[in-house]
């Protein structure tokens, strides 16, 4: 491997518990994820193990395939030494963040290649120091709880849905289809909480203006990205008549986006996936917040690798939707609690904690 670094690249194809579907999909979507789960070693921590994870999505040009091209190009603008864990976590922390800064000077974007890489590289600091990662990072334990996602269907389905996850605080509801505010009628029905809706690019400025006065009276909570990315005027101008934050999602994919939508929404969705990893992701949500933004720390359809690791970031969030694993018929790995009052549990485990299951 290059540079010394040992690393070992597996894809799973994971079926979904029910049908996810968003607005962007295409016909036959929404069954399954593929995602890729990495396992990285290093001869300067002998036995230890990084995981990492980074779930590409098409639609930021990503595949199993060009990940598995561009991670041992990354890897090798770093020789192992780079991970100096020597000095403790300071030392360790900023050594982390010259490697991600290394990866930025090979290629742009590529961010679930890069979020593989840095997850792995983050779970074996922590481990070969003894501490998590949020600690690694010097955040706090204490996080929001993670709302629950409901993909577009049938609103006597969604609905359904909406009623097996009423012990969610709140719900994220896709939207973008044929029956919004029946789907929206239907949840509002069965559940008495916040409702945030995600239209994934799926809206245009006439049916968002004329919808908004409706999800207000139904008590939605945020709007995320109802246009597409680059449309920026539609963006703000929904936002000024909105009573409700519209949130950035795909139009928000990495720091440097986040200049352009100073003034255009209120919130932007961070992921780690999309920006990364957990370094970026934590410079991204604390840039976000110098610029005045509400911040929403949000996942791709993952396992509990990808998202314990967002989940230590989580404190520098408002809001959070980390439900990729809760989505899935059948996690691959172990290790991550989800407590009573639906926030994940940050122990004292070190790395991001979690393991592959033993009889997977």
């Amino acid at each position: 491997m290059s540079a010394g670094w040992d690393l070992r690249v597996e894809t799973l194809r994971l079926p979904f518990r029910d049908p996810f579907v968003i607005a962007r999909y295409g016909p036959g979507e929404g069954q399954a994820v593929t995602t890729v789960v990495v396992e990285l070693r290093s001869p300067a921590l002998p036995g230890l193990v990084g995981i990492g994870e980074g779930c590409p999505e098409t639609y930021y040009g990503e595949t199993p395939s060009t990940m598995g091209v561009v991670m041992p190009l990354l890897l090798g603008a770093v020789p192992p030494a780079s991970l100096d864990v020597g000095g403790g976590p300071g030392a360790a922390r900023d050594a982390l963040g010259e490697i991600g800064a290394a990866f930025e000077r090979v290629v742009r974007g590529h961010g679930a290649a890069k979020c593989a890489l840095d997850i792995a590289l983050h779970d074996l600091a922590g481990k070969a120091l003894g501490v998590p990662i949020h600690r690694l990072l010097g955040l706090s334990p204490d996080i929001p709880p993670t709302d629950f996602t409901l993909g577009l269907d049938e609103p006597a389905m969604v609905a359904e849905r909406a009623r097996r996850s009423a012990r969610f605080p709140a719900l994220k509801i896709k939207v973008g289809g044929a029956h919004d505010l029946a789907t929206l009628e239907a949840v509002r029905a069965v559940f008495g909480g916040p409702i945030r809706v995600d239209a994934n690019i799926g809206w245009t400025p006439e049916g968002a203006a004329a919808i908004v006065p409706e999800l207000a009276r139904l008590g939605v909570e945020l709007i995320e990205q109802p246009f597409p990315p680059r449309r920026y005027e539609w963006l703000r101008d929904l936002q000024a008549i909105s009573p409700l934050p519209i949130v950035a999602d795909e139009s928000a994919v990495a720091i440097e986006d986040l200049d352009a939508l100073v003034g255009v929404v209120d919130g932007v969705n961070v992921k780690l996936a999309k920006c990364g990893g957990v370094g970026p992701a934590a410079r991204m949500l604390t840039r976000a917040r110098d610029l005045g933004f509400r911040t929403f720390l949000g996942c791709m359809e993952e396992t509990s690798v990808g998202i314990a690791a967002s989940a230590a970031v989580a404190s520098l969030a408002e809001w959070v939707d980390l439900d990729g694993c809760l989505l899935l018929a059948d996690d691959p790995f172990a290790g991550l609690e989800l407590g009573a009052d639906c926030r994940w549990r940050l122990t004292d485990a070190p790395g991001h904690g979690v393991t592959r299951r033993a009889d997977r």
